[in-house]
């Protein structure tokens, strides 16, 4: 038996492509607030971003190679996810702004973190099939 793996039926390559592809959506995106943000406030953003970027990237792949140690860089993502949610939500200004703000956590951040949570709280499921 393999250590560490788990089925990879359809579901979980879905939700593996959904986290990888997510990740990578936000690589273009941190150059954006690099370039278009004040230093102090890109610096922070990037950071967050970043690491939401790992994660997703961690817990997508480990789920496509169906890989049982997907669930903390899940739980991880699913933190950030929520917590990026409420501060733009937080710090957004009146008008388009919030608008913008709200249609992020709606559209992106809060079904992601959804689905964060789900798997990392989900017990993985090792493989029964021999190398």
């Amino acid at each position: 038996m393999r250590t560490g793996a788990v089925r990879t039926g359809t579901a979980r390559r879905r939700q593996g492509r959904i986290l990888t592809g997510a990740g990578l959506a936000l690589l273009p995106w941190l150059g954006y607030l690099a370039g278009t943000l004040p230093p102090a406030e890109a610096a922070a953003w990037v950071v967050l971003d970043a690491l939401e970027a790992a994660c997703l990237l961690t817990a997508g792949t480990r789920l496509l190679a169906a890989d049982t140690r997907y669930r903390a860089p899940a739980a991880a993502a699913a933190v950030l996810l929520l917590a990026d949610a409420c501060i733009d939500l937080a710090t957004a200004a009146p008008g388009v702004e919030l608008a913008t703000a709200i249609a992020m956590a709606v559209a992106a951040e809060l079904p992601l973190a959804g689905l964060c949570a789900v798997l990392a709280a989900r017990p993985a499921t090792a493989s029964r099939t021999a190398d």
